[in-house]
């Protein structure tokens, strides 16, 4: 049987919002929602847990691509950033399809991946974290907050 995790929406306040990012992503409206796309339960809660920590907005956590599309169709594309773990499951799927889309879309995004030499080189200039990561590193890539 296998598991499968639905899109949670959640609203949250930062306690500290950052002043700047290091990257400058701009943001589409009042509240930035930010995609995370992760199929392991727990690196998917400290990413959440890291973003919530940082910004104020949504965060969205997607377990598989088809919940991730499904969402970016349902929302109309409003989203401000992205963070894409590129293998999705043991069965070969990957975040590509998102990453293109978002791409064409003109949205930013950074794959957090343990296998970052498989990101294809079209995709080179997309920011990259390897796993296992540092909170630095992601709060180093999230967009303006305030």
């Amino acid at each position: 049987m296998t598991s499968h995790r639905s899109i949670i929406a959640i609203p949250f306040l930062a306690t500290q919002p950052k002043l700047k990012s290091n990257i400058g992503w701009p943001r589409k409206g009042n509240l930035m929602t930010i995609l995370i796309l992760e199929d392991e339960p727990i690196i998917a809660v400290d990413l959440e847990e890291i973003v919530c920590s940082c910004q104020y907005g949504n965060v969205v956590v997607a377990a598989t691509l088809s919940d991730a599309l499904r969402y970016v169709a349902e929302s109309g594309g409003d989203i401000d950033f992205a963070l894409l773990d590129l293998q999705l499951g043991r069965d070969g799927t990957t975040s590509l399809p998102l990453a293109r889309l978002l791409m064409r879309s003109n949205v930013p995004f950074c794959f957090v991946s343990a296998t970052t030499e498989a990101i294809p080189t079209d995709m080179n200039a997309v920011p990259q974290i390897a796993k296992p990561f540092e909170p630095a590193e992601i709060e180093a890539v999230l967009p303006l907050a305030a």
